[in-house]
């Protein structure tokens, strides 16, 4: 199964008899908690496969790939996926390329059965691993902003200091563009790129080579090192899934507090529309926009520990 999320109902599948492709770290964790065998890349033959439909079109077509090339010839392949995840349009182009012989529809979504047929029946492009989006850079289907450098990111670059801290965090790190662009500035000795999407951290760790970064598949929100750091660097998540969910940026700027030194700073960019100067104060003395527009807001913070919220318990 590819795409199964922590809290998904999966009664029917027999833990002993099933393998769960599944790069998201928070998900990957709860599934293993759940008893069932879960790992970021699934190697070997299988005698079925079941593929839950992610938002990204690109990504939804490499989990089928990459189903269909771990079965026989005439094995089944399900395919599920909500209205809203494109599982019509999917279900379009499975019956162009293979046999369709089973579909069923509940609420806003359907499932469907692919016979897998025999040689090379799928689309070249389905099955590419990674693609160069930027000279020197590359990504994989599914990642964040994996058609492009995301402006949030390329605003908050711009806005960095000339010299950099010397022990930096980019919490959420994607495929690393942004700690290549800290580690092109002089300062750094160590970068800790975190990322808990197993494909986002694979792409940077393709795209830096650099000995000064080291790399941390897990939640941003739980990272913790033995050492405090003098730098963080971040464009946090504000949506899981398609559910706005503000409060991970939040989450965010907890753990950023938690892991700087008093006079250590913290650069992030958001969405202009979100609230986080409410959370920043809490954690931080002091909470500045050094640079922005109608989208995008960059804001550095330094102070960790000595916000609101501590004064207010002394």
């Amino acid at each position: 199964m590819i795409g199964a999320r922590g809290g998904d109902d999966l009664s029917p599948l027999e833990p002993a008899r099933t393998r769960i492709r599944q790069g998201n770290f928070p998900d990957h964790r709860a599934l293993s908690d759940r008893g069932y065998a879960v790992a970021p890349e699934v190697e070997g033959r299988f005698d079925a496969a079941l593929v839950v439909l992610p938002r990204a079109k690109a990504e939804g077509r490499a989990r089928i790939a990459e189903s269909a090339a771990r079965l026989q010839p005439g094995a089944a392949l399900w395919v599920d996926g909500q209205k809203t995840d494109g599982i019509d349009s999917m279900l379009r182009d499975m019956r162009a390329l293979a046999s369709v012989d089973e579909v069923h529809s509940k609420a806003h979504g359907k499932i469907f059965r692919v016979t897998v047929p025999s040689g090379e029946w799928l689309p070249a492009d389905w099955t590419a691993r990674k693609h160069e989006v930027a000279p020197g850079f590359v990504t994989r289907p599914g990642v964040f902003s994996a058609d492009g450098i995301d402006p949030g990111s390329a605003m908050l670059a711009d806005a960095l200091p000339d010299r950099m801290p010397t022990r930096v965090v980019d919490l959420g790190a994607g495929w690393g563009w942004l700690s290549a662009q800290a580690l092109a500035r002089p300062g750094i000795e160590t970068i800790h790129l975190v990322e808990a999407e197993h494909a986002a951290l694979e792409s940077a760790r393709d795209n830096i080579r650099d000995p000064r970064a080291q790399f941390h598949w897990a939640d941003a929100r739980e990272f913790t090192l033995r050492e405090p750091v003098n730098g963080v660097i971040m464009n946090p998540p504000f949506h899981d899934g398609r559910t706005a969910e503000p409060r991970i940026g939040g989450e965010f700027i907890a753990a950023a507090a938690r892991l700087l030194t008093g006079a250590g700073r913290l650069w992030m960019v958001a969405n202009r529309h979100l609230p986080y100067e409410t959370v920043l104060a809490q954690h931080f003395a002091q909470v500045h926009e050094v640079r922005g527009d109608t989208r995008f807001k960059v804001i550095e913070a330094t102070g960790a520990g000595r916000g609101a919220a501590r004064k207010g318990r002394r």
